[in-house]
């Protein structure tokens, strides 16, 4: 049973409908559901499938990939076990070349392709060589591959300049499970939880699928997030080093970056972070702020009107965000843990900026229920200190479409509806006037609401606010 994924499923089905061989690598962040989806999808296909370990020696992954080949293949018992990967995909290319030749297409699997590259192993120069000298020949062959370490997939398979350049014949991002899918997944589960709780989840965990697989049914939103994050056992509860650890190499640089994000809810420059991590702008900390942008874990926000380097950038992986501001030091024998830390001052800011956080990371619903989904759009952000002549603002969506208007989103976060008030009308215009005057667009600029609940058309809403985006268009 797959949820969701649809776009997904249209490209494997591509591929199955293919006439020629096919290369496919799907990327992302640990505990996305990429092995699942491929396994579930492509079951009755697969006639060879290996997952390389975390942290083993290279003796030890090809013992595993031979025993592996004996399970599938008879006459690999009177072969030679491969010294090197150079072996290990010559015995692979006899076992499909002994294989009766099939109409329909047939795939071999390789999960976690990162964790079998070791320093010396020769194993991206050997898959090189058993692709473009035997597999790409096999019109019936789907080279399916996975991994979790986004920056090795773009670095040595996506943006090779070796054997591997533009071998690569479909490629797929797997993302977090979005509002909708995390619902339906609900619903799949029997999961008794309204959209708003859902979205409260949501933004301790986000859509991995994994961390909702352990969600337990009968419990109230509260006694979830107590199980999960603050009890010693709890799944989420030691989950933040292992999941960086599992990513990366240098996995404390990269946990310093989150780490220092987090403490700015509403981001930062890359001179700001530097000088707050007191690192050099070389060529690591660069690449290590771009592997944390690959695997979704920040995204960058060009302000309106500047350059690609001028960018904010801000923590959006859920989890990490809770984790810092929640669960570190809270993990104990205690109950009810999050029922008191939910009633601290902390709670209310935590929650506005995590729905932030999902409005940002759910543009295309946002897009639809505007009704701009053939409009092309840029997503920005706006910040002014102030000065002695205009007060501060900060806009941290703006939505450039390319039909003459601007939305200026002002996201807003409670339990019930929301009651526009004079005070606050005059907030909202004040800001949209210090943009225009700031800017000097010419384009029209409109005040667009993203809510929780729908916001109460009174007077002073119809004064000011253009459109509204409710979190059930979100879903």
């Amino acid at each position: 049973m797959i949820i969701g994924r649809t776009q997904e499923q249209e490209t494997f089905q591509k591929l199955l409908q293919s006439n020629q061989a096919e290369f496919g690598v799907v990327y992302g962040r640990r505990r996305v559901g990429k092995t699942y989806l491929v396994r579930e999808f492509f079951k009755d296909r697969i006639v060879f499938s290996f997952t390389g370990s975390y942290e083993t020696e290279t003796a030890t992954q090809l013992n595993n990939f031979y025993e592996e080949l004996k399970r599938v293949w008879a006459l690999a018992e009177n072969r030679k076990k491969p010294k090197n990967w150079s072996e290990a995909f010559h015995l692979l290319t006899d076992f499909l070349l002994a294989m009766p030749v099939s109409p329909e297409k047939i795939v071999v699997f390789i999960d976690e392709l990162p964790w079998l590259d070791r320093t010396g192993a020769g194993f991206v120069s050997a898959l090189a060589y058993f692709w473009n000298q035997h597999a790409s020949r096999m019109n019936n062959l789907i080279l399916m591959t996975c991994g979790s370490a986004a920056s090795w997939i773009l670095r040595k398979l996506l943006n090779d300049k070796g054997g591997l350049h533009n071998r690569i014949t479909k490629r797929i991002e797997l993302k977090p499970f979005t509002l909708n899918e995390t619902k339906a997944f609900c619903q799949f589960k029997n999961l008794k939880f309204t959209q708003y709780q859902i979205a409260q989840l949501y933004m301790v965990m986000g859509g991995v699928p994994y961390y909702w697989q352990a969600v337990e049914q009968g419990k109230s939103v509260p006694q979830v997030i107590d199980q999960l994050c603050f009890e010693q056992n709890g799944l989420l509860a030691t989950e933040f080093r292992p999941l960086f650890q599992s990513l990366f190499k240098h996995a404390e640089n990269h946990i310093q970056i989150i780490e220092t994000l987090a403490k700015h809810p509403y981001g930062m420059t890359r001179n700001q972070l530097l000088e707050q991590i007191k690192v050099n702008n070389g060529g690591s900390f660069a690449r290590t702020l771009d592997q944390l942008i690959d695997c979704g874990f920040v995204k960058a926000l060009r302000p309106f009107g500047k350059k690609t380097r001028e960018s904010v950038f801000r923590v959006i992986d859920f989890y990490s965000i809770f984790f810092l501001k929640f669960i570190n030091g809270n993990v104990s024998d205690r109950t009810n843990v999050w029922q008191s830390l939910s009633n601290g001052a902390s709670y209310q800011s935590w929650m506005g900026y995590a729905f932030e956080n999902i409005c940002l990371t759910h543009l295309k619903p946002i897009h639809e229920a505007l009704g701009i989904s053939g409009i092309y759009t840029q997503a920005s952000s706006f910040h002014f200190k102030g000065n002695d002549e205009l007060p501060g603002v900060q806009i941290d969506l703006i939505i450039d479409r390319n039909d003459g208007i601007i939305n200026l989103c002002e996201a807003k976060y409670t339990n019930d509806e929301f009651v526009l008030t004079k005070e606050y009308t005059a907030v909202l215009r004040r800001r949209r006037t210090v943009f225009q005057h700031l800017t000097r667009t010419k384009k029209s600029v409109v005040t667009t609401l993203l809510t929780t609940y729908p916001a109460l058309q009174n007077a002073y809403y119809r004064e000011e606010i253009h459109s509204e985006v409710s979190l059930e268009r979100l879903f």
